[in-house]
């Protein structure tokens, strides 16, 4: 019976915080749903927008995945949905298939989620949770900055109001030099004044004195998109800015989101899945880190596996509620755990209000400008957009800040999943570069201690009988060779050389080509009459050693630590200390 509810409580988290629950925490979570709306609608409909969608799939990605995630997924304040860089992977990897907008491309973005859905769900029930470290930050990091930078250009059709290619720079470039004397001037105005509304307003409302006197002044500060949206709305709608060329969403159908099965195309789910298969990664590593960092800060339990699964699930519920791929909002979830939600009953509260706008308030967004949403896309997406990283990386790893570069350029040049791609293949190109150039280094004894260190470094007693060295990184098939050469370099400066002990600290694994290479220089020195030995082996090391020739024929020995070899084989070393 324990056995079972430990089950249901691993695969079916909101088992735990349901038994809980009550009215304290309900209206803490009520409150932060209503808080968690002001900012949803606006971004929902953006983001779809962003993804080549009609404007209500982003409500509808906004239904039934949060409360899908309230029940499997283990963060209690990350908030599901629509986001902008998962936004803008699904229009690129949609549009070399179909218009943007069309029946078969809606059709299209609802497989695809399926797709991310079972692909995330099969890696979570397998434990493949490990994966995110396949990618590193500064890859990441790259990334999200040349997305946002993408994003942010790529909305500047709606603030000019003319046809934009905007899957790479060169491509945006091309054609705003084809149509930038279509410039629709008005709803340009229009889009400006709504983008210093979206950046200068909150800053207002923020003034210590504006909060002491109005009591909902910090609320208001994370409804500003939403007031901005009612403002315009209400714009157009008096003054009929709509007949003078500004475009407005349209009519918008309402109801509750259809539920239906995408049809499974195998063709095109060939076609598809190199781009499901790269929203899946990003929409994990976006969502599982946004996760970490709240449960840091509320020091509640994570599981990486379960949060795929619950991802999983999430996003086939929106292939099947007529949606498109989602992840883990940064900036919802924020806004989410300071408003002070308890559980993930805030999330299913927030998807019962959209449901009540999709049902009853869809008729009211139909004047609602796209200038308006693009405002919001760029206000929003701008603030990813920091090139100080590249910088500071820089400074820290050239490896890491090259990957950077290349996932930056590949992204802005060719477009968003072959940026991805290249990022991650330099990364790994540059990491084996880094394995097969170890740390190697000539080793001395500290005089009045027990520690050996780098003689280019400290100041340290060697003698010339004995060849002390230490490398720092696993053995392996790509290194082997370099440290051969480092140690017969080592060997030959040193020419009274009767002993070599390599301090194994630093080795954690070691492989066939390895042991191969120390029987081979093993051998070479006995034929000198200079033996070999080995220091500080580490138990998975030893474990390789004893079942290898090596262990057999080493004509030196294997010594506990680097000290006890040179109290076995140079004392006089030691006598001072």
């Amino acid at each position: 019976m324990a056995h079972s509810k430990n089950s249901v409580l691993k695969y079916l988290p909101a088992t735990a915080w349901l038994a809980g629950y009550n009215a304290s925490k309900f209206k803490s979570d009520l409150l932060s749903a209503l808080i968690v709306i002001a900012m949803l609608v606006p971004q929902g409909m953006a983001y779809a927008m962003l993804a080549g969608l009609p404007p209500i799939t982003g409500l509808y990605a906004s239904i039934l995945p949060m409360i899908v995630y309230a029940l499997f997924g283990s963060s209690p304040t990350l908030s599901i949905g629509p986001v902008a860089i998962i936004s803008m992977m699904t229009f690129a990897t949609l549009t070399p298939f179909y218009a943007a907008g069309s029946e078969a491309y809606i059709q299209a973005a609802c497989l695809l989620a399926v797709m991310v859905g079972i692909i995330s769900f099969l890696l979570g029930l397998f434990k493949f949770g490990f994966l995110i470290q396949l990618i590193s930050h500064p890859v990441i990091h790259s990334f999200i900055i040349a997305s946002a930078l993408l994003i942010a250009l790529g909305q500047i059709k709606f603030l000019l109001n003319i046809p934009l290619q905007s899957n790479n720079i060169p491509e945006l470039l091309i054609s705003f030099y084809h149509y930038a004397n279509q410039t629709h001037w008005g709803t340009l105005l229009f889009g400006l004044a709504s983008i210093l509304f979206l950046i200068y307003f909150p800053k207002l409302l923020g003034l210590s004195h504006i909060q002491q006197r109005f009591r909902f002044a910090a609320f208001l500060v994370k409804a500003v998109p939403l007031i901005l949206v009612v403002g315009s709305i209400i714009l157009v709608s008096l003054f009929q800015l709509d007949s003078v060329g500004i475009k407005t969403v349209g009519e918008i159908p309402s109801g509750f989101p259809p539920l239906s099965l995408p049809q499974w195309n195998w063709p095109l789910v060939l076609q598809l899945l190199p781009g499901a298969s790269m929203i899946a990664m990003i929409s994990f590593v976006e969502s599982l880190s946004i996760a970490q960092a709240t449960a840091l800060q509320q020091r509640s339990a994570l599981n990486s596996n379960q949060e795929l699964i619950a991802l999983g699930l999430s996003n086939l519920s929106a292939g099947l509620s007529s949606a498109f791929p989602v992840t883990g909002s940064l900036s919802r979830t924020v806004v989410n755990a300071d408003a002070g939600a308890k559980t993930p009953m805030a999330g299913i509260l927030s998807s019962c209000f959209i449901v009540v706008v999709s049902l009853f308030f869809t008729g009211f967004f139909q004047n609602l400008p796209l200038a308006i949403l693009a405002a919001t896309i760029i206000v929003s997406i701008w603030k990813l957009v920091d090139f100080k990283a590249f910088l500071e990386t820089w400074h820290y790893s050239k490896a890491d800040g090259i990957a950077m570069w290349i996932t930056f350029f590949g992204v802005i040049f060719i477009d968003i999943s072959t940026g991805l791609i290249l990022g991650v293949i330099s990364t790994f190109l540059l990491m084996l570069w880094r394995i097969s150039r170890p740390h190697m280094v000539v080793i001395g004894l500290v005089e009045g201690t027990q520690h050996f260190r780098n003689q280019q470094r400290y100041p340290v007693k060697t003698v010339d009988s004995i060849l002390s060295l230490r490398i720092d990184e696993s053995l392996n098939f790509l290194n082997a060779n370099s440290f051969k050469d480092f140690f017969i370099n080592a060997v030959s400066e040193k020419k009274d050389v009767k002993s070599v002990v390599i301090n194994c600290s630093g080795v954690s694994r070691i492989d066939y080509s390895a042991l191969e290479m120390l029987e081979e220089l093993d051998a070479e020195l006995n034929k000198q009459n200079i033996q070999l030995h080995l220091s500080e082996v580490k138990g998975p090391v030893m474990d390789k050693l004893i079942h290898s020739r090596l262990f057999e024929r080493l004509h030196g020995r294997i010594h506990l630590t680097h000290y006890q070899a040179m109290q076995a084989l140079a004392p006089e070393i030691l006598s001072t200390t």
